[in-house]
């Protein structure tokens, strides 16, 4: 599954948050991952029994794993700089404490693959295409991508279209709970 440009409000903004996307894709699951952000000169990439690694221009990659929220702490949120609806801030004001950092583009979920942030809400459209790559990446890393019910987005559907989801660790549960 490949999106060639993912961010396209991003790119046209020249802020460099847009990605090109591949993916491949295993009895409806993600397996392998490739996030490239060309701007910025980051390579996010993850492969099914080998982990989930970034790479910052031409510095040697290194792994990275999600970071499980702890309460009682301020919960990091991701969040999209060009989708933002009054659904998202209220799902964010339930949280309590939290901080938020937006983005652009399939680096929101790169962002909690890395630890940067525990939990990106998406509850606008998107498609299979947009999604498939980064989250390879979450799932290499130990986290999940689910719709509010808690299962794992699934891809190569009839209908192309994903529901609403959250990105968080695999380990974090209360966050579903909102």
């Amino acid at each position: 599954m490949i999106d060639p440009l993912d961010g396209t409000k991003e790119f046209i903004k020249h802020n460099g948050e847009f990605t090109v996307n591949i993916a491949l894709i295993e009895a409806g699951q993600p397996v392998l991952g490739v996030v490239y952000a060309p701007v910025l000169e980051v390579c996010y990439f993850a492969a099914r029994g080998v982990g989930a690694f970034v790479r910052h221009g031409t510095a040697e990659a290194h792994a990275i794993q999600v970071e499980t929220h702890v309460p009682g702490e301020p919960v990091k949120v991701v969040a999209s700089r060009s989708h933002a609806d009054e659904r998202t801030a209220a799902l964010l004001a339930k949280l309590g404490d939290y901080q938020c950092i937006n983005m652009g583009s399939s680096l929101k979920f790169c962002l909690v693959a890395e630890g940067v942030a525990h939990f990106y809400p998406r509850l606008g459209p998107t498609m299979e295409w947009d999604t498939a790559a980064a989250h390879a990446v979450v799932r290499m890393a130990g986290g999940r991508v689910c719709d509010s019910s808690g299962a794992e987005l699934r891809y190569n559907k009839d209908d192309l279209h994903n529901p609403e989801f959250f990105v968080l660790s695999v380990a974090d549960r209360t966050l579903l709970t909102l």
